[in-house]
């Protein structure tokens, strides 16, 4: 017997939508950043555009004219560095930036007006905000680093969860939590993982 298993993979293949699902003229840019430069929740997408500050929104899912009507929202005065969704609200989104803030938005269901201002602003850093994230499992935490500077936010609250924590060398990768760590990885020039304890109490 043949001691090698075939997969039933092995004759997958990816095929692109259809030309009438596509999204054109998204202006999308690109930015000397090491985050993310475009994000999805399970309602919307949000990408760096062709202008430094301003981003595309796009809803996930739609047909037709719907589906490829992008909007734009004006976060920051400079680039913007990193966005993400919260796992937790579709339509909550953070953005930090090299004006060196970091914002909460609101964004509203596909169709509607987007915000004029951001629903909250944290900062300003000392130096322009390279990376941030949400916790996955814990509502309202979002980690963001600037410069060797990493802090632990409470969005509720408006204020950091500890004292700020410091790093060897700047960290440019992006954050990866776990259950009770997180992890900021170095540049490739310094080749260092750093790794903090954060343990977020529950009220009873």
């Amino acid at each position: 017997m043949n001691r090698f298993r075939v997969s039933k993979f092995r004759h997958t293949e990816a095929r692109p939508p259809r030309r009438e699902a596509w999204i054109s003229d998204i202006r999308a840019g690109t930015a000397p950043s090491c985050g993310n430069h475009i994000k999805s929740s399970c309602s919307l997408i949000a990408f760096n555009s062709d202008r430094p500050g301003l981003l595309g929104i796009v809803p996930l899912e739609g047909q037709g004219e719907d589906k490829r009507h992008v909007t734009h929202l004006g976060c920051h005065s400079d680039l913007v560095t990193d966005l993400d969704f919260s796992p937790f609200d579709d339509f909550l989104l953070a953005t930090g930036s090299a004006d060196r803030t970091v914002k909460l938005w609101r964004l509203p269901a596909p169709g509607q007006a987007l915000p004029s201002g951001p629903g909250l602003v944290l900062g300003p850093e000392d130096v322009q905000v390279e990376v941030l994230q949400f916790h996955p499992t814990v509502d309202g935490v979002l980690v963001s680093a600037a410069g060797t500077a990493v802090k632990v936010w409470d969005v509720a609250k408006q204020q950091p969860l500890t004292g700020t924590a410091t790093l060897a060398n700047p960290s440019w990768a992006a954050p990866i939590w776990t259950a009770v760590s997180l992890f900021l990885c170095g540049d490739m020039s310094f080749q260092y993982v750093s790794k903090f304890h954060v343990c977020v109490a529950k009220p009873w």
